[in-house]
């Protein structure tokens, strides 16, 4: 293929989930070969669809989708299925393929090489860290030898050595790859175009350039808009003003009045269309049950070292208002020690203690549950419009909470979780990778929420920034046990 060929095209396409919600709308665009895309847009946009689409998971209403007929597909998922966490390493990697690979162990070294994770072929999925697995979504992918690479959110469970490494392999990587990702700096390392998706329009826009040279003239471009109707919009009211003074004195007056309002309405419909760019989350408060201390009482924990589990006494405890860290590298056990927590393994947790949680992969959530059920199964009253305010708080309007909780996208899996436990008001949160899928402008705004919750929290997060912003009072190392 040669170098400026193009080697996907959205000719128009026209995509509706059920047959009834609009998610892309006569989108058009296209991707040459050995580009680095970028897909950016608010949860919900269709940043996901847009992959389905492209493996043939899903299929458009109408319009054309076009792909090079000699370029093979590879894709790195948000998650593991749930069907593949009781595969052995190898037998995950055999399902890549619909025949059998003779020396496919060879492949498989290579792959997991190139993604810096050592773990033997007969280990299970299931016993994997969220930052392996998240290594080996991508290792899936890349054995298949793609011509075109996807990848969902490939920074989600990583610490930053992953990061790091995952950064370089794509600024060296020689094909075509396209990322959805929300994690704005790790974007801009390597990305030389993006498609903007319009979760208002369900438009998408292509730019060229690095991410925070597309996201300022996105911006730019809004406020440029905002200037053209403002000037529009005080040009209606003055001549509003205008037609008043006229009245109906005379027939030439009011003919004259007339035309004015003719006028007005011609410039009503020339007002630019403006786009909307991403909604921040408002400031919010997470109302915290009110419970004697201390709310968690920690007696011995379970880590993983070369592996091993290995258990080690600790005497830690967390007071209201109190935040502690749990730290150290993918694969040490963090999860599973956040996880033993809320079983009450190794620690000691009055029953009557309201836990909120946040899992990595969503996996405390009933998928087959509606949006709705899932927040009033925890809220504390029975009235029912703060259900809704609340959920519209998190951009979760009420015609989706109707939705299972499985057919919501990521990102507003996540922001489930925070409207939640608002309405569950804990008196101590758990949270793994509380940042995972959620849109980087909402980011501080979360930080700034857990910082002022009130009960207890104990904090699991790859992200430097984001933990810099909460005031931690005491840690955990696991490298360090």
């Amino acid at each position: 293929m040669g170098k400026d060929e193009v080697v996907i095209r959205f000719d128009e396409v026209t995509y509706k989930y059920n047959d009834k919600k609009l998610i892309l709308d006569e989108a058009s665009f296209s991707i040459r070969e050995n580009s680095k895309i970028t897909i950016m847009g608010q949860n919900g946009a269709g940043k996901t669809t847009i992959f389905k689409l492209l493996t043939g998971e899903l299929h458009p209403e109408s319009g054309n989708i076009f792909i090079k007929k000699s370029a093979k597909i590879g894709i790195a998922h948000q998650v593991m299925h749930k069907d593949e966490l009781n595969k052995t390493i190898l037998k995950y990697f055999e399902s890549a393929f619909n025949e059998k690979i003779y020396g496919i162990e060879k492949n498989i070294k290579k792959v997991l090489d190139a993604v810096n994770l050592n773990i033997p072929n007969n280990k299970l999925v299931k016993e994997l860290s969220g930052g392996q697995k998240a290594r080996l979504l991508l290792a899936f992918a890349l054995i298949q030898d793609p011509d075109i690479l996807l990848l969902d959110e490939p920074t989600n469970n990583l610490d930053q050595a992953g990061i790091e490494h995952l950064t370089t392999f794509l600024m060296l990587y020689s094909k075509t790859c396209v990322v959805i990702s929300h994690d704005a700096n790790f974007l801009n390392s390597f990305t030389d175009g993006v498609l903007n998706l319009d979760v208002f329009t369900n438009k998408v826009e292509q730019f060229v350039g690095d991410y925070f040279d597309v996201v300022n003239q996105i911006e730019a471009h809004i406020e440029k808009e905002r200037l053209i109707n403002s000037r529009i919009q005080k040009s209606i009211k003055d001549r509003f003003v205008m037609v008043n003074k006229l009245g109906g004195k005379s027939v030439a007056m009011r003919r004259l009045a007339n035309k004015v309002r003719a006028d007005i309405e011609e410039d009503r419909d020339e007002m630019v269309d403006i786009r909307r760019e991403d909604k921040t989350l408002p400031d919010f408060k997470i109302p915290y049950q009110h419970h004697k201390d201390p709310l968690i009482k920690i007696n011995y924990v379970e880590i993983i070292k070369e592996g091993k589990v290995i258990i080690k006494k600790v005497d830690k405890s967390v007071f209201r208002g109190k935040k502690l860290l749990i730290s150290g590298p993918n694969g040490i056990g963090k999860s599973t020690l956040l996880k033993s927590f809320l079983e009450r393994k190794g620690v000691e947790i009055e029953n009557d203690v309201r836990i909120g949680y946040y899992s990595q992969d969503f996996s405390d959530l009933n998928m087959e549950d509606t949006a709705f059920n899932s927040l009033r199964e925890v809220m504390q009253s029975n009235i029912i419009q703060e259900l809704y305010e609340t959920a519209g708080r998190f951009m979760l309007p009420g015609e989706l909470l109707q939705h299972t909780v499985e057919s919501l996208s990521e990102g507003q899996k996540g922001l489930l979780c925070y409207a939640r436990f608002m309405l569950q008001e804990p008196g101590l949160l758990l949270m793994d990778e509380p940042t995972n899928h959620i849109n980087f402008r909402h980011i501080p705004v979360i930080a700034k929420a857990l910082n002022n919750y009130e009960g207890a929290l104990v904090l699991i997060s790859h992200l430097p920034e984001f933990v810099k912003q909460i005031r931690i009072d005491d840690e955990i190392n696991c490298l360090q046990i």
